[in-house]
């Protein structure tokens, strides 16, 4: 799991993604539900994170063994974490307070932020192609909150959008850490640091649930396991450049699970809005994947020059013969 690409599969990379798509949604919906019936914000986090810190310890043990999972830089770990739980907690908010589709439609919202997170904090040059998108993609928003009209709770859509930037915020974290932490590792610690957090609250917010709400509150859990781990192997098998755009497909299972289980469908503007987003989103992607192939290719075509220039020296042209050995 934490050994890269090892493998290009493509097809494989794109299933994966699709079903940790649907396994968000899912999640997202199983939130909204049991928000729905009285249960606590905080308790559900403390379930995803407790069930989905229970399972990597499981896929370690299997896969990588546990000694795998020390980490090499800890506090960039509790970082992660902080940033994790702050993003999750505004996440799930955004699903209570919106509905299903405007909540995931401003979620498309990250790889916009990302861009320019990438330019303040890792001082990246960012191009007119991203600039672009990003204008385009903030045209989009604007399209789906309607700013000065009442369609959609304000509050929420703050929310929403905060959501989103701690999502890039914590992207630009997992691949620092990436340097030197495995996928595996970055997860467990994520869920053994946040779990416990999550657990202070249970006092002041846990209550009894009827059987029907143990079964959400477990499939909560374990569809945000599953979202975890279909994530990373989509990783595994595929570039980001392939898959991330399978993200999108999120849309419709919300709009699904917003229509049949909360009777509930996007307004007009999120319709409209919804696929400028996606277009900005989609943009951004294909602009990174250029140019991370691009950055590949220069460096391969650095390192034959070098490669060269280092074997050219041994090559020296032949002394002439001495008159007396002719």
């Amino acid at each position: 799991m934490d050994a890269g690409v090892a493998q290009p599969r493509p097809l494989t990379a794109i299933g994966l993604r699709l079903l940790s798509a649907l396994a968000l949604t899912t999640l997202s919906m199983l939130v909204k539900l049991g928000s729905e019936q009285g249960v606590h914000l905080f308790e559900m986090i403390f379930w995803r994170q407790a069930v989905t810190l229970i399972v990597m310890i499981g896929v370690a043990s299997a896969t990588v063994g546990l000694l795998a999972l020390k980490p090499v830089r800890f506090g960039a770990h509790v970082m992660r974490s902080i940033y994790g739980l702050v993003g999750m907690s505004l996440v799930c908010g955004a699903v209570i307070l919106l509905p299903l589709a405007e909540a995931t439609t401003l979620n498309f919202t990250a790889p916009i932020w990302a861009v320019i997170l990438s330019m303040l904090l890792m001082k990246e040059k960012i191009g007119r192609y991203r600039w672009s998108a990003v204008a385009i993609g903030f045209i989009g928003i604007l399209v789906v909150t309607q700013p000065g009209s009442t369609p959609v709770d304000p509050f929420g859509i703050a929310v929403g959008l905060g959501a989103a930037f701690m999502v890039a915020l914590t992207s630009v974290q997992i691949q620092d850490l990436n340097k030197t932490e495995g996928a595996t590792s970055i997860i467990f610690w994520f869920c053994l640091l946040t779990t416990p957090v999550a657990a202070l609250s249970l006092p002041f917010v846990a209550k009894a649930h009827s059987l029907d709400m143990w079964l959400v509150l477990g499939g909560i859990g374990v569809s945000g396991a599953a979202a975890q781990l279909l994530l990373t192997n989509s990783l595994r098998y595929g570039s980001a450049a392939t898959v991330i755009v399978m993200d999108y497909t999120a849309l419709l299972w919300a709009t699904l699970y917003g229509w049949q289980v909360f009777d509930e469908l996007p307004a007009s503007s999120t319709w409209i809005g919804a696929p400028i987003i996606v277009l900005a989103g989609t943009i951004i992607v294909l602009r990174e994947g250029h140019l991370a192939h691009k950055a590949k290719r220069d460096a391969q075509a650095a390192a034959d020059a070098e490669a060269a220039s280092a074997i050219a020296p041994t090559s020296a042209p032949a002394e002439p013969l001495d008159p007396q050995t002719r």
